[in-house]
């Protein structure tokens, strides 16, 4: 089963591969990565509660944000020198922090389409695939960090930890990554997805698991990230039902476990719901 993204177009052009080869790391690197990003860390301690936030504050005291992402604009070789972990937590605080500056730019945002929601992110022109933001040397859209930068790393998580300014995505977290703690805050990523209707449902009436579409989007690392994690398990299915599955699996009640185990679920795909995330 395959989710359509509505309305999010590929970023033009060829973005080259995040991960690179790494070069000799100067005195005191990861000290300043770790300095740079405790300033949104502070911002989201601030402005952000239980995945909501309050944009119009925001906006109010927008000089910490703006400088955080004028901050990001390193040298690319700076990038190079960093470990997988560093650039990984580096890319999803650019893009979440790019995400809050593209909101309070337009607040409070005018209603251009009835195809999405008033209020919604994407009521932004080009917010996600036509906008260009300055980060590491390079004029960037936030589909193009999501979609080639973040992708690049294969790792699943990584799509879970996006906070796309809409209800429909999982929860902002209320911190920033960091490359010391970037394990642990994925997997807890992963934890709240498995147990927050809105990433995941295992449905006992209906007999159905029912899945955030970003599975879908980014099905191929989905599959990577998860598959093997199966166990044996769901053999007759598509792998990205396999993997879906064993995301969920070890985090939601032994019921709701039996009910997989038994292997006579539908899985299905919810819609994304685009509402402001305010």
């Amino acid at each position: 089963m395959r989710a359509s993204r509505s309305g999010a177009a590929v970023a033009g052009g060829v973005i080259a591969a995040a991960i690179l080869v790494a070069a000799p790391r100067p005195a005191g690197l990861e000290s300043r990565q770790a300095d740079r990003h405790v300033v949104f860390d502070r911002i989201l301690d601030t402005y952000v509660r239980e995945g909501r936030v309050y944009y119009r504050a925001l906006k109010a005291e927008r000089g910490p944000l703006d400088r955080y992402i004028a901050s990001l604009d390193v040298p690319p070789a700076d990038v190079a020198s960093w470990s997988p972990a560093e650039q990984q937590a580096f890319w999803l605080n650019a893009y979440n922090a790019i995400v809050l500056r593209t909101v309070i730019d337009a607040y409070p945002i005018a209603t251009r389409t009835q195809q999405y929601p008033e209020r919604s992110i994407r009521q932004i022109p080009g917010a996600f695939e036509r906008v260009t933001h300055r980060v590491a040397g390079r004029a960037m859209t936030l589909d193009g960090i999501e979609e080639h930068l973040l992708a690049s790393f294969g790792d699943a998580r990584l799509s879970l930890a996006l906070g796309r300014g809409a209800l429909g995505s999982p929860r902002l977290r209320s911190e920033a990554f960091s490359a010391a703690r970037l394990d642990a805050q994925l997997g807890e990523v992963v934890k709240e997805c498995a147990t927050r209707l809105v990433c995941s449902e295992v449905d006992l009436a209906e007999e159905r698991l029912v899945i955030s579409p970003i599975v879908g989007w980014r099905e191929e690392a989905f599959v990577r990230s998860f598959e093997a994690q199966a166990a044996g398990r769901w053999t007759s299915r598509s792998p990205i039902e396999r993997a879906a599955a064993a995301m969920v699996y070890p985090h939601v009640f032994s019921r709701e476990q039996a009910m997989l185990e038994r292997d006579t679920f539908r899985m299905v795909y919810r819609e994304f719901d685009w509402r402001l995330n305010e």
